[in-house]
């Protein structure tokens, strides 16, 4: 009798680790889609990121080079 129950119990445990490790599986699914948006998010905000920092080379590049000696800002100069 003493046996079963032992039995009856480690049933019950390999059944709930079980349940567990289906749970972890579809939370590790779950976190891995997350990852993965986060991820395209990321390359997609560096993507934008380059494209503003080009546009703004290529304005910085089309204003005038300053004269000799005209260093200090306009604040400054007041």
């Amino acid at each position: 009798m003493a046996d079963l129950k032992h039995l009856d119990l480690i049933t019950e445990r390999v059944e709930r680790l079980l349940l567990r490790h289906e749970e972890l599986q579809r939370t590790n699914a779950l976190l891995l889609q997350q990852v993965q948006s986060l991820q395209t998010e990321r390359d997609s905000l560096k993507s934008r990121l380059n494209a503003a920092r080009a546009r703004i080379d290529a304005l910085l590049d089309r204003l005038p080079a300053p004269a000799e000696g005209e260093t200090a800002s306009a604040k400054e100069r007041e």
